[in-house]
């Protein structure tokens, strides 16, 4: 094989790979899977950005969209969470009554 045959199958892995972390990470029903999923799809999409040439983007990416992105939602899924499980437990002071 060629070396553009090869690049050419390499992008279409690149982009079969992105789409199913799309897909994975907007259909998961476990928000913690979902923000992995979608924290897995900002480094993916670094790794494309990285292979149109573009490292300022690719870097932005990684460091915004991946990085910071991901832990502000993982800190947002644990503390909507807790504030679930805050709520789902009922006063037992108010059961009596």
């Amino acid at each position: 094989m060629t070396a553009d045959v090869l690049m050419l199958l390499f992008d279409l892995v690149l982009l079969a790979t992105l789409l199913g972390l799309a897909v994975a990470a907007l259909t998961s029903p476990d928000v913690r899977r979902a923000v992995m999923f979608f924290i897995a799809f900002g480094l993916w999409l670094a790794l494309v950005w990285a292979r149109l040439r573009a490292p300022d983007v690719a870097l932005a990416e990684a460091a915004i969209g991946a990085g910071l992105g991901g832990a502000l939602m993982l800190a947002a899924a644990r503390r909507a969470a807790r504030r679930s499980a805050v709520d789902g437990q009922a006063d037992p002071d108010e059961e009596g009554s």
